[in-house]
């Protein structure tokens, strides 16, 4: 009788990416390499956020995964939004659904000044983390810091523009906008396998940015899986760390910075895949 375990689904989880090419051309190249062809070539790939920022090519980073599904058409392609993400669409004008900007900005409206939001061309349709990512953030110990903690100069200087240019809302092309509208917050599979030390489990996965709290709401408890969820894998990046304890995996080694690896796990096996992996 064949073995089951060689028709287990491979699912790939791949940390936050933030603007280095390189550093993902790596890791699927090493993903590639790691994997049987037929488990690589059918394989669901989870991309966990955090696409743009901090690193020098956002662009060809976002040109790189718009363009998975035709070059791999057998595997699957799951884009979440990070919170990165999240504050380029709004600052481009192509968050999905609608709201009042200005109720954005209410609670954290004695900051604007000392924050330096964004209050160029079509700042008044601008959601709050849209300004603050066009904005310059002047630090009290005089750190200059272009769009606050986001770092999104680089994102600005991808698209041949300066950091808070009202221009990069023409200069964005109409597939990355479509990319970024279409980013999703959660996304759940059924039966993925992962191999303990008791054996092959089959559990439901979740797949979000940052985690779940307890309640499955608000922002406390992200590193825990809720006591309501039951033989359910958490998966997430965004902590700038890589963290794996039981069913909870934060998968984020690179943290946005240029000396760290950039890192995915692979199920069933848990195994670490990093770009700086040497193969030869």
């Amino acid at each position: 009788m064949a073995d089951p375990s060689n028709k287990l689904r491979t699912v790939i989880c791949v940390g936050d990416i933030h603007g280095y090419l390189t550093k993902l051309l790596n890791l699927w190249s090493n993903l590639q390499s790691q994997i049987d062809p037929d488990s690589f070539n059918t394989a669901t790939i989870i991309f966990l956020g955090d696409y743009c920022d901090r690193g020098p090519d956002t662009r060809k980073v976002i040109e790189f995964l718009i363009s998975l599904p035709k070059r791999y058409p057998n595997q699957k392609h799951v884009f979440l939004s990070g919170n990165h993400e999240f504050a380029f669409a709004g600052f481009i004008g192509v968050l999905a659904g609608e709201f009042e900007a200005k109720e954005t900005w209410k609670e954290y409206a004695e900051n604007e000044e000392i924050e330096g939001w964004y209050k160029g061309e079509g700042y008044e349709k601008m959601h709050l983390q849209g300004r603050i990512w066009g904005g310059w953030f002047d630090v009290a110990q005089g750190i200059d810091c272009k769009g606050a903690i986001f770092d999104a100069a680089p994102t600005f200087g991808s698209y041949g523009v300066s950091h808070g240019s009202s221009e990069l809302m023409k200069v964005v092309p109409e597939d990355h906008k479509k990319f970024l509208a279409d980013v999703v917050w959660v996304h759940e599979e059924d039966d993925v396998s992962i191999e303990t030390q008791e054996g092959v489990k089959h559990c439901k996965l979740i797949a979000v940015h940052a985690g779940l709290e307890k309640g499955l709401s608000g922002k406390k408890n992200v590193s825990d899986i809720p006591e309501e969820l039951t033989e359910t894998v958490v998966v997430s990046g965004h902590h700038g760390k890589l963290h794996i304890e039981g069913l909870r995996l934060i998968i984020d080694e690179s943290g946005g910075l240029e000396g760290n690896p950039l890192a995915a796990i692979v199920l069933p096996s848990m195994k670490i895949v990093r770009d700086t992996d040497n193969l030869s």
